[in-house]
């Protein structure tokens, strides 16, 4: 493994480890995603029973022409 010899590129690196140290300890406000994953489960639940209820509809359908 090389060892890095410039002492730009360990400045560097050692600033980019400090940078990800502090972002690593950051608060993450997730409240908002949160509330809205809870509001939208009504609507996919809806839309869910729609295409269900689309589902079996051709399949009755299906059924009953097939009987005939």
């Amino acid at each position: 493994m090389k060892a890095i010899k410039s002492n730009t590129a360990k400045s560097a690196v050692g600033f980019g480890a400090l940078v990800a140290a502090g972002a690593s300890q950051a608060a993450i406000d997730v409240t908002s995603v949160t509330s809205a994953l809870t509001d939208a489960t009504a609507t996919v639940g809806t839309i869910g029973a729609a295409v269900l209820g689309v589902v079996v509809v051709v399949k009755v359908f299906k059924y009953i022409r097939g009987a005939m």
